[in-house]
């Protein structure tokens, strides 16, 4: 069923096209910074250490507000409240449970909402940028998750054989806003896939490409096609936006990845959130997918 769109202001569209601009210039009032506090970081053998270090500290400013805007639509969903893009008062899913595999914590914004799901018996961590190693390590103590959570601080490629977690034997995979930045997506989401039980859950919260047309065989969950232009748009700022956010991708088609290449789907329930208006010039999907 189609979602009513609500109306939006000149200036509710002119600050969407103009968001990626915004964020890049803020992004780059931190690469100053970032080199005064250690001047080496400029030598070339050092220039992926100032790469991580830069995002780290823009991450540091910017997360809380992340986390602020996006907690009404991720809290629900990592308690099973959202269900075709939609906010129920009560669950439409189970909530996280059991062993979690959280990709890419940063450092830690969601562990206070990890620590009052009471299913949930034990969460790895999987976070390989070093420069949030600290700040996630406290993170774990202050939200009383010591013992539950642990730190895995290798990639999604490494995960059996570094932090010998074997596959099928995870029974929720949580992602918020992290799969635009993982290398290889398409080899990595259907590595993530596999370290899922039969009946395990996948819980998606991710910005992506601007939408050309409705997703094969979830046509009705869908909203309608987003203008040529918007996506032309996109792929121009994408250009700069990896390199001031930490390589993160704007228009990465994670959608797709998880539904035809990440594995056969027993339940798919994915869609923008409702009332998502139709410049956004990052999109975004939310929901739960169950192997």
């Amino acid at each position: 069923m189609p979602v009513m769109q609500e109306s939006y202001s000149l200036w509710d569209m002119l600050s969407s096209l103009l968001f990626p601009q915004k964020f890049i210039l803020l992004s780059l009032t931190f690469l100053p910074r970032t080199i005064l506090s250690d001047p080496t970081l400029l030598l070339p053998w050092n220039f992926s250490h100032l790469k991580s270090l830069w995002f780290t500290h823009f991450w540091s400013f910017v997360g809380p507000q992340v986390r602020e805007n996006s907690s009404a639509l991720v809290i629900p969903l990592l308690s099973g409240n959202i269900s075709r893009g939609i906010t129920h008062p009560t669950p439409v899913h189970p909530p996280l449970s059991g062993t979690v595999l959280e990709i890419g914590p940063g450092s830690g914004m969601w562990l206070p909402t990890l620590s009052q799901i009471p299913s949930i018996t034990k969460i790895y961590g999987v976070e390989p940028n070093e420069g949030n190693a600290a700040s996630l390590s406290k993170s774990v103590k202050s939200a009383g998750l010591e013992g539950k959570y642990h730190v895995i601080p290798v990639g999604i490629e490494d995960l059996e054989s570094a932090a010998h977690i074997e596959k099928g034997s995870v029974d929720s995979v949580m992602t918020v806003m992290c799969l635009c930045s993982i290398p290889e997506p398409r080899k990595n989401i259907k590595m993530l896939y596999e370290y899922l039980k039969p009946g395990g859950k996948w819980y998606v919260y991710e910005h992506v490409k601007t939408f050309d047309g409705d997703l094969p065989g979830e046509g009705e969950h869908w909203e309608p096609k987003q203008p040529k232009w918007l996506g032309w748009y996109q792929s121009f700022m994408n250009i700069f936006w990896p390199h001031f956010v930490g390589g993160c991708e704007m228009c990465r088609d994670t959608s797709k990845y998880l539904l035809q290449d990440a594995g056969p789907w027993e339940e798919v329930d994915l869609a923008q959130p409702a009332n998502s208006p139709w410049f956004q010039t990052m999109p975004h999907v939310i929901g739960v997918l169950t192997k």
